[in-house]
Parts: C-alpha cells; sequence; structure tokens
C-alpha cells in the first residue's frame, strides 16, 4: 500500500464500536465492524470486493481473533513489523486470528499475486 503524494499513508477506518459485532479480515487482520466491512470493504484486500459482494464479508472475516493492537506508523511500528503488518495501512490490527482463508479466497490471493500467510496451528 504505497503512498505516492509524499504525506501520511491513507488509514483505514477505525471500528465505530467494541462490541460482538467487531470481526477481523482473514488475510490482514484489520479489525472493524460488519456494517464498516460491508460499507467499504478491507483497505488493505480491495481485491476481495467485500464493499460488492456483502457475502465475502463473512467470507473473508471472522469474529473469532485474540487481541487489538491500533497501529499509527506501521513503518516505523516494532509491533507492526512483528506481527507482519508494516506493509498495511495505519488503523486498529487483531493480534492473532484462529481460522484460514476459505480456499476459494486464497485463489483469489494467487490470482491477484498477494501473499497469503494461514494462521499458525497451535
Amino acid at each position: 500500500m504505497a503512498n505516492q503524494g509524499g504525506g501520511p499513508p491513507p488509514a483505514a477506518q477505525i471500528p465505530t464500536s467494541f462490541g460482538h459485532e467487531l470481526r477481523a479480515c482473514l488475510r490482514c487482520r484489520l479489525v472493524k465492524t460488519y456494517d464498516q466491512f460491508r460499507e467499504s470493504g478491507c483497505e488493505n484486500c480491495p481485491f476481495f470486493q467485500m464493499d460488492d459482494d456483502h457475502e465475502r464479508v463473512v467470507d473473508c472475516t471472522t469474529p473469532n481473533f485474540t487481541g487489538i493492537i491500533s497501529v499509527m506508523d506501521p513503518t516505523r511500528s516494532w509491533a507492526a513489523r512483528w506481527l507482519r503488518i508494516g506493509r498495511f495501512v495505519p488503523g486498529c490490527y487483531t493480534l492473532a486470528v484462529s481460522e484460514a482463508l476459505p480456499h476459494e479466497m486464497q485463489n483469489i490471493c494467487e490470482e491477484e499475486r498477494i501473499p497469503y500467510v494461514p494462521p499458525k496451528r497451535v
């Protein structure tokens, strides 16, 4: 998500609530509400087109995740680098998801030449 203008990078929407409606993207782990994903998709994963196909919000996100971290400058944050989210837009991210992206969505990543790292099994 390179920023060509030289100014601050565009940021993801901040969750409008921190209740049970929060979901995390299964690819990049961005956290937003279901409605926010439905209305504007995932800022890091526009190729999933969640804002065009509302079923994809359910396919590409999960309510089952562990912890939340807010990242203001991913390129300079050691925590963002450690979590491997240093190339994503500023926003709220989960520390871990427990589900893998469905195979159909993994195929989209492959077609777009976008890396996908499944969650580690513990």
